[in-house]
């Protein structure tokens, strides 16, 4: 059975730091792209950080220097470290692994037939 869920969200103040993570199973998540998006309510989703299979990233201006993405394959498990975190980045952020070995760019991977998405996980920066 498929699945896949991030945790690590929550309540911080402007200036915060918080590390979101995806863990996985039913997959063979090493051989997917994988990236977190966020959305806010009534807007669109949109991509804030992406990883290949080769482990190449591609950020979201707005969030370059101060979020990092990561992946431990041994532990089917994908990472965001945020830091300086701003009241903007407030919205529900998505795990995604797309079956696509890359590449990431403009914060996203490449769309692909087999796609999964986790449930969201809620950050919240007051200013």
């Amino acid at each position: 059975q498929v699945q896949v869920k991030e945790s690590g969200g929550g309540s911080v103040q402007a200036g915060g730091s918080l590390r979101l993570s995806c863990t996985t199973s039913g997959f063979t998540s090493s051989t997917y792209c994988m990236g977190w998006l966020r959305q806010v309510p009534g807007k669109r989703r949109e991509g804030v950080a992406a990883v290949d299979i080769d482990g190449n990233t591609s950020y979201r201006g707005s969030v370059k220097g101060r979020f990092a993405i990561s992946r431990d394959n041994a532990k089917n498990t994908m990472y965001l470290q945020m830091d300086n975190l701003k009241p903007e980045d407030t919205a529900m952020y998505y795990c995604a692994a797309m079956r696509t070995p890359g590449p990431a760019t403009g914060a996203v991977c490449p769309p692909a037939s087999t796609a999964y998405w986790g449930r969201g996980t809620q950050v919240t920066v007051s200013s």
